[in-house]
């Protein structure tokens, strides 16, 4: 048994819900890694987990105050959080949340916690030597490495509350997982953020051999190992300009030797790019995800994507793709696909494909085709414009004030049309974020209380404005 660090406290939340386990895993190891007597050695009684259903909003701030009491001046204290983020701008200011298990989008000030609400419980803490480690993320990003269906919340920089914070003394630092414009790569067992860190308070990288992990030694492993493991696509966020060098765990117990991972090294992998380990959705057997030929048994799921487009519960395989060779169908007969575009396997009615040029088609059903999108009332296909987009948008962002709906919501849904609205004004517009957006709008919308009338005009400008989304920005 080693030496304890009993200055050390920490609180570790990895939010879990719809994101994917490693939010969970990345807690459960960074927690770990703190309490393990042979390397941190914190007092196991000063180390709070919070995962899944337990990090909750009410939970987070009840840790947070608890930290803040049993946290002297001459305390190192860590504070983790792991998890979804989410900034909503007006025309006042910039909002930002921290998402907790069980957020309502909808009910942001209740579900969620404000980024000036956080920095609040952090300056409360009597600490002169805190250490905030976010892995979280929020609308201003790109892409969908956390979360398989919201788009909208992704590896993004800090709340400037939390980052004011640094300016109040010398013993405050704070390491977000990636810059705004980057997406994080999930790992095993770890991700490759959280397994630096763990690294880095094994011992690795330490500048000095002297059994103390340093705040340095983790900035700065952080920020050497991350690029190299993701190809230069994720860069850790350091601030720590004016902050002490502090003492912040052992890495041996107390002893000076480095004693290694706590897991074996041959089973760390990383992700090749975000997301490739991802499945979202009811999936019912084997998924092969990456670089590998993917298998999906679809059955009653809603399949969508570009240029392959399904609508509505699919009852039986579904193939896509390129095709090498004859393909077996539910055990039956082979189907030679080889240079097929696509085809209907046993028809039960008369069918008509047509591969190609765009084409127009309106009135009722679904259309699919080369360049064509769905929807199941008014079809139609291309033709639409930018600029005809933009006048919807502006149309609908105008009226949803006077809908009759709850203030918040009616703010968060201004600010997502806002954003979709900026994006779609660029030259490289980020087709996910508009389309996430206004998928937002869609859905408030259609379970929103207001004024009966209005939201009858509103909710069809939602949905034709989705569908011009996903025709336009691809």
């Amino acid at each position: 048994m080693g030496t304890m660090f009993r200055q050390g406290h920490a609180l570790v939340i990895g939010v879990g819900a719809d994101l994917p386990t490693t939010t969970v895993d990345d807690a459960q190891g960074l927690a770990g890694i703190l309490k393990d007597q042979g390397r941190c050695a914190y007092p196991p009684d000063q180390v709070q987990l919070l995962t899944g259903p337990a990090a909750t909003r009410d939970a987070i701030l009840a840790a947070l105050d608890a930290l803040a009491q049993r946290a002297d001046e001459d305390a190192a204290v860590v504070v983790y959080f792991s998890g979804h983020g989410y900034r909503v701008s007006t025309s006042l200011d910039d909002v930002y949340f921290l998402m907790p298990y069980g957020y309502d989008i909808n009910q942001l000030k209740t579900t969620a916690i404000k980024g000036a609400e956080f920095a609040a419980r952090l300056r409360a803490i009597p600490a002169k030597k805190l250490l905030v480690l976010l892995d979280c993320c929020h609308a201003g990003g790109v892409g969908e490495a956390k979360a398989p269906h919201i788009e909208a919340l992704t590896k993004s920089p800090l709340p400037s509350e939390a980052v004011d914070l640094l300016h109040e003394g010398s013993g405050r630092v704070l390491i977000a997982s990636s810059r705004e414009d980057e997406l994080s790569f999930a790992g095993k067992p770890y991700s490759a953020f959280t397994l630096a860190l763990i690294e880095a308070l094994s011992g690795e990288g330490v500048a000095k051999k002297d059994g103390a992990v340093r705040v340095s030694d983790l900035a700065l492993h952080t920020r050497q190992v991350v690029p190299g493991r993701t190809n230069d696509r994720q860069h850790p966020v350091l601030h720590f300009e004016h902050a002490d060098n502090f003492v912040l765990a052992y890495y041996a117990g107390g002893d000076t030797q480095p004693k290694g991972l706590p897991f074996p090294v041959e089973s760390v992998e990383i992700e090749p790019q975000p997301g490739a380990w991802r499945v979202g959705g009811d999936v019912h057997g084997d998924v092969v995800m990456g670089d590998k030929r993917t298998a999906f048994d679809q059955r009653g799921q809603t399949v969508r994507g570009a240029q392959t487009n399904i609508a509505g519960n699919v009852t039986g395989p579904v193939l896509s793709g390129q095709f090498d060779g004859p393909v077996a169908v539910d055990g039956g007969e082979a189907v030679d696909m080889r240079g097929s575009q696509g085809a209907v396997y046993k028809p039960t009615a008369p069918v008509r494909q047509h591969f190609g040029d765009s084409i127009r088609i309106t009135g009722d059903g679904n259309v699919v085709g080369d360049n064509n999108w769905v929807h199941v009332d008014k079809s139609q296909t291309t033709g639409v414009t930018v600029d005809e987009f933009l006048r919807l948008l502006a149309e609908l962002r105008q009226a949803i004030p006077q809908a009759g709906l709850d203030p918040d919501e009616a703010e968060v849904a201004v600010a997502d049309l806002q954003v979709a609205e900026t994006q779609a004004r660029q030259a490289k517009p980020n087709a996910r974020l508009i389309l996430s957006r206004i998928t937002n709008v869609v859905q408030l919308l259609a379970t929103a209380d207001g004024a009966l009338g209005m939201l009858q005009r509103l909710q069809p400008l939602a949905q034709q404005l989705q569908t011009w989304a996903g025709q336009l920005f691809r």
